[in-house]
């Protein structure tokens, strides 16, 4: 009885384009050689991310967007250095909407607290959102036109976004694009999946030296890679293993140094001055298990993160 009152609840608002929410996600991951250029030093980064999504039914068209994603990276931020840790930890709250039999919305806030949590204060809260409007062409294709923003230590991010989503007729074949943020390909053999994917994005994380001022680490991450997924428990359960290069590079500047505004790529009156020496990009190995909820209904419900 409890299972089927579970399932009434969640069946009108579990729905993302893809016909499925990944409602709880784990990856641990490490590179294996980023060096420090114009030096003999090098350092590696072992990451640690988990995220939850629960959509939250209103009525037949409307659901809330709850959720909270959190992220560790474990690196030597300068040459010859203790291992430092950053943190981030993120709420999401929005409202995904159904408006026709072709379109549909979603807008999230994403608020978050991002540093080495030595000394937590307003200056280590950001704040940051998306928006995406859905178009559903057919069955098997559906577009997505969309806009990213933050607020970093750096200064303003801000990011159009413009994907698709398509699944083959025999269901083995999926693209699930949201450029330039994300992109996964994938062709599923029976219980497995081979796929290719890639995520970028910039992010910010105050850093504390005890009687030292503060800095920030700025985070330019681009991530290739290819996987091997497992597909458990009717498909609910999904244990992926990637291999790949990451060019993650944590340039340090002192606090108050930003940059005019960043879009994609492009960063406009940027004159700051990179205190440690930059990081090359490094192969990765990564562990990644995904709880994924399938259903059919009418509401749609963008289940991207964004940390």
């Amino acid at each position: 009885m409890k299972k089927l009152l579970l399932f009434t609840i969640l069946l009108p608002c579990f729905v993302s384009a893809q016909e499925y929410v990944d409602i709880f996600r784990l990856g641990y991951g490490q590179t294996f050689n980023n060096k420090f250029e114009d030096t003999g030093s090098s350092t590696y980064v072992k990451s640690f991310e988990v995220g939850v999504t629960l959509p939250i039914v209103l009525n037949e068209n409307h659901a809330l967007v709850t959720g909270a994603d959190f992220s560790r990276n474990n690196l030597q931020l300068f040459p010859e250095t203790e291992f430092t840790s950053l943190y981030s930890a993120n709420l999401k709250l929005g409202l995904a909407s159904t408006w026709s039999e072709k379109w549909s919305t979603t807008i999230v806030l994403l608020p978050k607290i991002a540093s080495d949590y030595k000394n937590i204060s307003e200056a280590d809260f950001y704040f940051g959102g998306f928006a995406v409007l859905k178009l559903k062409r057919n069955d098997k294709l559906k577009y997505r036109f969309g806009l990213y923003a933050t607020q970093e230590a750096f200064g303003l991010f801000t990011t159009p976004i413009f994907g698709w989503y398509y699944l083959s007729a025999n269901k083995r074949f999926e693209m699930d694009m949201s450029l330039p943020i994300s992109a996964d390909v994938s062709y599923k053999l029976g219980a497995t999946t081979i796929g290719m994917d890639y995520f970028g994005i910039g992010r910010s994380y105050n850093v504390h030296y005890e009687n030292a001022p503060t800095l920030y680490a700025d985070l330019s991450s681009l991530e290739f890679a290819s996987y091997l997924q497992f597909n458990v428990m009717e498909e609910s359960v999904l244990l992926r293993a990637k291999l790949g290069y990451s060019s993650n590079n944590y340039e340090m500047y002192a606090e108050g140094e930003k940059m005019d505004l960043g879009i994609s790529a492009f960063s406009f009156g940027d004159d700051r001055t990179q205190l440690n020496p930059s990081l090359s990009g490094g192969v990765f190995l990564k562990f990644e298990a995904i709880y994924r909820f399938h259903i059919k209904g009418k509401i749609e419900v963008q289940e991207q993160s964004f940390d």
